[in-house]
């Protein structure tokens, strides 16, 4: 068997098993408008699983209010049940399966104050320098009954994804978000049991992890998304990228899915490559502002994309841990796939390619498209913001008026006959 018929194979991730080994990455797609889930996020990730892969992720689901970035992001709550269920029925009909990543924005939130207050909460307390521009310019340090409460939420929404007909939750650890929080020195500069050593600083989302798989690991797939490096000095390197791997392993995650770099302080260790000077522009959106400023301060030069960017470091996860694997940054073609299963990864991720080409696990397959027409511009992914959600700039705008409209503003989808 070749590589690329390994990628072709059914997966068993825990409890259930997928049709091979391409999975769609989580990239926010922007269509939650007002918090709703919609008709244009359901038919996205449709369309998603229509073009091939195994499984389809919808992005940045937080598990509360008061842990959202933004208005516009759903929310996995007793309120979304009926329209994530036309969701996942559209990725179940086009033979994938559905996972929900889920999240807490910890201090790293633009909610009014009206929502979240003054402080957001965070590993630790004093400047909060994701809240400069909200003017949130102090964070407050979780205590142990904050800990309980949010592991309580997290582990409600892996109930609630479940009930939504999720296959699988993706548990966010990485780029700067709550659990991220606390697994990097950026952030965490506790004096307790939860910070210090990185055994001590995974402590929590360890805890978060172990309570989600006690609670739904029998029946829906338990992944993790975690940052190998924070990619700056001063953050974690690959040897406590390695530990944290090691520590998901022990802890009994079904999988990893091996990002890096965070979004402010290293956000083109993330991409592969800097944002483009078309982007550069200021832009209405203050996230986008924001997040641009960030760059510029913390970029000091411009990063050129190259294929499968994350290969080598991932590498070294690969032969630390027998925790299966998923693979994520920099593939755009046939020839990286095979890259990516010659060298022992389980699975792999795709995110701008599939922006660009939605069937491109097909077209690999049928040999029609070897190459993805992706030309990681990162256009899209300031694109979140617009009215029209995530697209490639190579196509035509997403039609706005379906990210206004909820999913189940209709008739449900034919399941697919497999």
């Amino acid at each position: 068997m070749t590589n690329i018929d390994n990628a072709f194979t059914p997966l068993k991730i825990g409890p259930i098993e997928i049709r091979n080994r391409f999975i769609k990455a989580a990239t926010n797609e922007g269509m939650a408008k007002k918090g709703l889930v919609t008709k244009g996020l359901a038919n996205f990730h449709a369309k998603i699983a229509r073009g091939g892969v195994g499984m389809s992720t919808v992005a940045y689901c937080a598990i509360s209010e008061e842990g959202k970035t933004f208005v516009d992001q759903a929310t996995l709550n007793e309120d979304s049940v009926k329209d994530f269920k036309v969701l996942t029925d559209g990725i179940h009909a086009g033979g994938a399966a559905a996972s929900a990543q889920i999240t807490h924005a910890g201090c790293f939130s633009f909610l009014p104050k009206s929502v979240l207050g003054a402080k957001p909460i965070s590993s630790s307390g004093g400047f909060n320098k994701c809240g400069v521009m909200t003017r949130r310019f102090t964070k407050r340090k979780m205590l142990k009954d904050d800990m309980k409460r949010i592991a309580e939420d997290f582990v409600s929404a892996a109930m609630r994804a479940r009930e939504c007909g999720f296959d699988a939750v993706e548990l966010h650890m990485g780029h700067g978000y709550l659990l991220s929080q606390f697994i990097s020195p950026f952030y965490n500069r506790r004096r307790d049991d939860y910070g210090g050593t990185i055994d001590k600083r995974m402590a929590f989302p360890r805890e978060v992890l172990t309570r989600i798989l006690d609670a739904v690991g029998n029946d829906i797939a338990v992944i993790v998304k975690y940052s190998m490096t924070d990619g700056r000095s001063g953050g974690n390197t690959i040897k406590q990228g390695l530990r944290i791997a090691e520590i998901l392993e022990s802890s009994g995650a079904h999988m990893a899915v091996l990002s890096n770099g965070m979004n402010v302080e290293s956000i083109s260790a993330m991409f592969g490559s800097s944002l483009p000077e078309q982007v550069r522009q200021p832009p209405k959106n203050p996230i986008i502002r924001w997040g641009l400023e960030w760059q510029k301060i913390s970029e000091f030069k411009k990063v050129e994309f190259t294929e499968n960017y994350l290969l080598e470091t991932a590498k070294q996860v690969r032969q630390q841990v027998s925790l299966p694997l998923c693979y994520i940054g920099g593939v755009q073609s046939r020839g990286n796939v095979e890259e990516v299963m010659e060298a022992g990864f389980d699975a792999v991720a795709l995110g701008r390619v599939l922006i660009a080409d939605p069937d491109l696990p097909n077209q690999i397959k049928a040999g029609t498209l070897n190459k993805s027409t992706c030309t990681a511009c990162n256009q899209c992914v300031t694109m979140m913001y617009s009215p029209g959600g995530t697209g490639c700039v190579l196509h035509e705008p997403n039609d706005a008026k379906l990210n206004t409209v909820a999913a189940s503003n209709g008739s449900k989808p034919k399941l697919h006959p497999n």
